[in-house]
């Protein structure tokens, strides 16, 4: 397995990308809301791709059809927007790939549509939260099966949830996926060791009920097999010489550095 360092130069086009995607995902946020078809959302980051000079990923890729992954509820990922009109308590997750100077950003969210139940909140926060140990997990001379096992007993051990295990996190750079696969699933200790300059997007996706999943008729859009609520969160990641970087964010840095200026904010 050959996971590709990134230069200096290969990684700013990739602050670029992520810093741009993290903006159009502000915007999608603040724009979700009941009564609204999920294929507003891919007119709207089209709009904001054009305006601020990026690249969409995922049109074209493999024959997707859309800018903009919009998957809802049981949904689990690659749902393809549509005439679908999403309502009060859903919860929908929204996943979006630029490319900048031939450099990729890759990143998600999962958002309430109005007001949700107890259940969904907790299983969102679940899942950002596993996303968020994940990170922590990536730093130079630890292993890739730490990633995998801190994302697994947060979301499965300390929350009782169950991650999926046919779709996987993965390198990124110059292409969309590139190695390693990052499995949200594993024992510590195991895999390639983690260098600096190793760019990788760390993705769990994370469901209340069993890890199956099934593939709609579409031939694009998964969901879990049992009907199950899922959410899932990403971010394209950088490995320094101490605390990762996170790529796809507005301002970029550390998850310690970005929680401490989100503290000294209030927010």
């Amino acid at each position: 397995m050959s996971i590709m360092i990134k230069s200096n130069q290969e990684i700013a086009a990739m602050r670029q990308a992520g810093r741009i995607l993290a903006t159009v995902l502000e915007t999608l946020k603040s724009q979700v809301r009941p009564g609204m078809k999920t294929k507003e959302l891919d007119i709207i980051t089209t709009k904001e791709l054009e305006k601020l000079g990026a690249k969409p990923s995922f049109k074209g890729y493999r024959g997707f059809p859309a800018n903009l992954c919009v998957s809802v509820n049981d949904e689990i990922v690659h749902g393809i927007p549509g005439e679908r009109v999403l309502h009060q308590g859903d919860i929908v997750s929204l996943d979006l790939g630029t490319i900048v100077m031939g450099f990729q950003g890759d990143a998600a969210v999962t958002v309430p549509v109005g007001k949700v139940n107890s259940a969904a909140k907790h299983l969102m926060e679940t899942t950002k939260g596993a996303l968020e140990a994940g990170i922590r997990a990536a730093r130079p001379g630890a292993r890739l099966g730490d990633i995998s096992a801190a994302i697994q007993d947060y979301a499965e051990e300390k929350n009782g949830y169950r991650v999926v295990r046919e779709y996987t996190g993965h390198g990124i750079g110059r292409e969309m996926h590139e190695e390693p696969q990052i499995p949200n699933f594993g024992s510590p200790g195991s895999g390639p060791v983690l260098k600096k300059g190793m760019t990788l997007a760390l993705e769990p996706m994370v469901n209340t009920g069993g890890c199956s999943t099934r593939l709609a008729d579409d031939h694009w859009t998964v969901l879990t097999a049992d009907g199950s609520l899922s959410a899932h969160f990403e971010h394209t990641i950088l490995i320094t010489d101490a605390e990762p970087e996170i790529l796809t964010t507005i301002e970029t840095g550390s998850l310690c550095q970005r929680k401490r200026l989100s503290r000294s904010r209030g927010q």
